[in-house]
Parts: C-alpha cells; structure tokens; sequence
C-alpha cells in the first residue's frame, strides 16, 4: 500500500490471468494556476455570444415563478 501511495500500480492476477489493477488514486486540484488556464484558453474555440444567450432563453423556463413560490 505504501508503494501505490507513492504512486505505483500492480497487476493482480489469479492462476496467471489478469483479473485487476491496484492504481493510487488520482488527487483532485483545487484550482488550476493563471499561466495554465491562460495557455489552455489560447486553443478554445471563439464563443458567439448572441448564440450562447439564444440557447440560453431557449432552454429558461419563462413561465417560471420566482426561486420561492
């Protein structure tokens, strides 16, 4: 368990046949740093603002009463 805390995995097998693997389990980031959400936003895709706020009301229930009726 201490070898997999530190980050190796292990095959389990059975009479030599795979039937599992032992991984860690990945850590979950709280928040990603500036430079990296910066360098992904280079590569997305431009948003049409006009198209996003048509799905928008699309999808808005306009019959809807207020959050506490």
């Amino acid at each position: 368990m201490d070898a997999v805390e530190h980050g190796q995995s292990f095959t389990v097998t059975r009479d030599g046949h795979r039937i599992a693997e032992l991984i860690p389990l990945r850590q979950r980031r709280r928040f990603v740093p500036r430079q990296e959400f910066a360098a992904m936003s280079r590569n997305a895709p431009a948003v049409d603002l006009e198209a996003f706020r048509a799905d928008q009301d699309a999808a808005l229930d306009h019959e809807a009463g207020g959050a506490y009726e």
